[in-house]
């Protein structure tokens, strides 16, 4: 599966993270470092359980929930329409 951001989303670094900002609608989600990292390597074709595992070499104490947490992520950016299957 390859992920994508919907054309009418953009993403924008910031010092913690990333926005994301939906324009049909103008509304914005606001991701950390941990978000923003996982969104990134889920958008070069990651897939979810890699990225956890990516996660996880970095910050070991999250082992337990990083697949969980990937997941969820992916799970919220699909129900508010911002990403796409390509």
């Amino acid at each position: 599966m390859t992920l994508a951001l919907r054309n009418e989303v953009t993403i924008t670094a910031v010092d913690d993270g990333a926005v994301l900002l939906d324009q049909r609608d103008g509304s914005y989600w606001q991701l950390n470092r941990t978000g923003a990292a996982s969104l990134r390597l889920l958008l070069e074709g990651t897939s979810p359980e890699r990225t956890a595992a990516l996660l996880t070499e970095r910050h070991p104490e999250s082992a337990d929930r990083a697949l969980g947490d990937v997941r969820g992520l992916l799970d919220a950016l699909r129900a508010a329409g911002l990403v796409v299957a390509s």
